[in-house]
């Protein structure tokens, strides 16, 4: 396996005020390629900040951050922007659709800001790779939840990322619903071969990983494989190469 993210000794701090809230306190993972993770953690863990960081959202105030080998803490903030656009893919609780473009037009938009050419056909295939071929027209306000949460993977998709990172993707859903986006997700990991990086509160999400990296008070409380990961098997063949 290849080392695709590698973090030293990561510390982030912010001021609030007259207080200094350390949010991470000297954090260091490795992640290699083609993995399933979850970093999990109460509210206030530092988990969000741990994802901001992996996700090029936001930098360190200290330590050291490696993407495929490369310093993230020496690239511009357009080098930044290129890597959020085309190596990872980021899906949120809510979605963050436009309401009154269609789930073609949602996926197409990281094209567009990338600056890809036939970007139609790319997004007609990620859609499909996601089950919503016959619903690529449809506005998000005419899909259900766990609908859009498919454009979404779709558009986090189209661009072909080395890893997609997942915050709290079934938040917002029934358990039903949350089984079906978790066996997406497996699916692409197993399939595509992505990294999954999923950003959790909810043990019984982690279990859909095959690693859990809980993380408490700023630090990793632990780092362990998961021995049975909860495996979901789509009910049809909705996946296609994208």
């Amino acid at each position: 396996m290849t080392t695709l993210i590698e973090v030293r000794d990561l510390a982030k701090s912010y001021q609030m005020g007259d207080v200094e809230v350390q949010a991470l306190r000297g954090v260091s993972i490795t992640i290699q390629e083609g993995e399933m993770v979850a970093i999990m953690g109460p509210s206030g863990s530092g988990k969000s900040t741990l994802m901001n960081i992996i996700g090029c959202l936001d930098q360190p105030s200290t330590g050291d951050y490696l993407l495929d080998g490369v310093d993230v803490g020496e690239l511009s903030d357009n080098q930044l922007a290129a890597i959020r656009n085309q190596k990872i893919g980021f899906v949120f609780q809510q979605y963050m659709l436009l309401q009154r473009t269609s789930a073609l037009r949602n996926v197409e938009l990281p094209m567009l800001y990338g600056g890809k050419g036939d970007r139609r056909a790319a997004a007609e295939s990620a859609l499909r790779a996601v089950g919503m071929g016959t619903r690529m027209h449809h506005k998000p306000n005419e899909l259900s939840g766990g609908q859009q949460q498919r454009v979404a993977i779709a558009r986090a998709l189209v661009n072909s990322p080395r890893i997609i990172m997942a915050d709290e993707p079934t938040g917002a859903l029934d358990t039903r619903t949350g089984e079906e986006i978790m066996g997406i997700f497996q699916q692409l990991n197993r399939e595509q071969g992505i990294t999954v990086i999923l950003v959790t509160h909810d043990p019984e999400v982690a279990r859909h990983a095959r690693r859990v990296i809980s993380v408490r008070d700023g630090v990793v409380a632990s780092d362990e494989m998961v021995t049975e990961p909860l495996e979901i098997v789509l009910p049809t063949p909705e996946l296609i190469a994208a």
